[in-house]
């Protein structure tokens, strides 16, 4: 709870516009405000935005996949519109389309605040693919294994707006609030990295998929605008020496490391010895937890009580045709390693929804063995068919909360008493 509160979208935005001069001094110097914000942490950044700058803004559109804070902006000047996530839809490319007619309108003179989060990949959307064709790749990348520089190099190189594109939609001056949802913070691929510099080219993209074993598998209208961008035909994105970012900032205003030193701070006012691990944590969840749970088991420590804090994002190569995510199935994984310790391991997805379930991760102990045997489960079975949410389902060790509003990856927090 204090990891996910700790990058609560609202405060990390309202903050970042109260301690710096930049937002005053625009407000004197452009003769607009204009305002973007795309992802699942969108509405609540827009709404802190809007709460400070208030009747300065003159026109906001917010694209959101969370239906229930559908109309937390309230005001007249800023829309908010509701699309999908992770496959886009119909209804993406029409919000994006009212975003860019949105951008069109501004001039050199004016001032667009744009506002990044995870999701922002899906949910901003105008493809050089038919959508049909864009679903199919998208889903082919997200069960293959690949990680989400990977599917994001992809899915810039078949849009118009990703990859710094977006910045080229429009003459204002650009500042970018972005909430990082990738290990390391790399701008360039968080939601796709649409007001970035992009680093990738259409042979990268090539490359991905034919790592992936999906080439032979995409739509022939995918094959051919990568091979065309290849080729030259189609101008690959713009890269660093573009002067369109002559009057582009991007911010980071919160991160995975951020959630995972506050939840540290946490777990020391209860009493515990704290080490944080790692907050770049990739691989497969599988031997990630595998990984993790050994590590616990033989960590030397004081007497008192431990806890392990790490953070990331790891994938999962889909075998199966069970129900769960990269959290749930890690814990799945160290609940085997942990049987008799006394040891409470958990993963969760900060956004609440962890794969295609509605938990945000699961909880094991050195007892979760013992009582899935008393239930004739084996844990081996569900792991092989990417069935980590009924495993734990049937245990009564799910993490539900629902979607939280912010995404910063995942936290593991492993107690060894």
């Amino acid at each position: 709870e204090t990891a996910v509160s700790s990058v609560d979208p609202y405060k990390l935005v309202k903050r970042y516009i109260q301690k710096t001069n930049f937002f005053r001094d625009s407000v004197e110097n452009y003769n607009n405000i204009y305002l973007l914000g795309f992802g699942k942490a969108s509405v609540a950044m827009a709404k802190a935005a809007f709460d400070l700058l208030k009747d300065k803004i003159r026109e906001g559109i917010v694209i959101t996949n969370d239906p229930t804070r559908e109309r937390c902006v309230d005001s007249n000047n800023v829309k908010t519109y509701l699309g999908t996530h992770p496959l886009p839809s119909e209804k993406n490319i029409q919000n994006t389309e009212k975003a860019l007619e949105m951008l069109r309108k501004c001039d050199k003179n004016d001032f667009l605040l744009v506002l990044i989060s995870g999701g922002g990949s899906s949910l901003l959307c105008k493809p050089r693919v038919n959508l049909e064709d864009l679903r199919k790749t998208t889903d082919l990348l997200l069960k293959s294994g690949a990680d989400i520089k990977e599917t994001n190099t992809v899915r810039k190189h078949l849009s118009f707006v990703k990859g710094g594109q977006l910045a080229k939609q429009t003459k204002a001056t650009i500042v970018s609030l972005i909430l990082s949802d990738i290990v390391g913070d790399p701008i360039e691929f968080i939601a796709s990295g649409p007001t970035a510099p992009d680093s990738t080219t259409y042979n990268d993209a090539k490359q991905v998929l034919e790592k992936h074993s999906i080439w032979d598998k995409a739509s022939e209208s995918v094959r051919n605008v990568i091979n065309r961008g290849i080729k030259g035909f189609i101008p690959d994105t713009p890269k660093e020496d573009d002067p369109v970012f002559e009057r582009v900032y991007n911010v980071i205003i919160g991160n995975n490391e951020l959630a995972c030193k506050k939840a540290a701070e946490r777990a020391k006012e209860f009493g515990y010895e704290v080490r944080i691990l790692n907050t770049r944590l990739t691989g497969e969840a599988r031997d990630v937890g595998e990984d993790l749970a050994y590590y616990a088991t033989i960590i030397p420590y004081e007497d008192k009580r431990l806890a392990l804090i790490s953070g990331g994002e790891t994938t999962v190569k889909v075998r199966g045709r069970g129900r769960g995510g990269r959290n749930q199935e890690l814990v799945l994984a160290a609940a085997r390693k942990i049987e008799g310790e006394n040891i409470v391991f958990t993963s969760i997805a900060t956004d609440g929804i962890d794969g295609n379930s509605d938990a945000a991760g699961a909880i094991a102990d050195g007892n979760t063995m013992i009582r899935a045997r008393e239930k004739d489960m084996e844990p081996e079975e569900y792991l092989e068919n990417n069935d980590s949410y009924n495993f734990f389902k049937r245990l009564n060790d799910l993490l539900i909360c629902g979607p939280t509003g912010t995404n910063v990856m995942d936290v593991q927090l492993v107690l060894i008493f």
